[in-house]
């Protein structure tokens, strides 16, 4: 079964992001902290994280962590 629920992420990456680059990850925020960058936002599914993940891979980003982010 598929988890269909809208979850917010941080996706952090090595290195700063220019903004054409960013605007690959459209829908995401992106932020600046520490020398990497933190993509952050609501994906809709499982399926919108993996694809997230895919453009990172095939852009050859370097992957630090994926945090699933609860609302208070």
């Amino acid at each position: 079964m598929t988890n269909q629920t809208p979850h917010d992420y941080e996706i952090r990456i090595t290195g700063h992001l220019g903004s054409s680059l960013s605007q690959a990850f459209e829908g995401l925020a992106a932020r600046h902290a520490n020398g990497d960058t933190i993509l952050s936002g609501n994906l809709v599914d499982q399926a919108a994280l993996y694809g997230v993940l895919m453009k990172l891979r095939d852009l050859g980003l370097e992957l630090i962590s994926v945090n699933r982010v609860e609302k208070t």
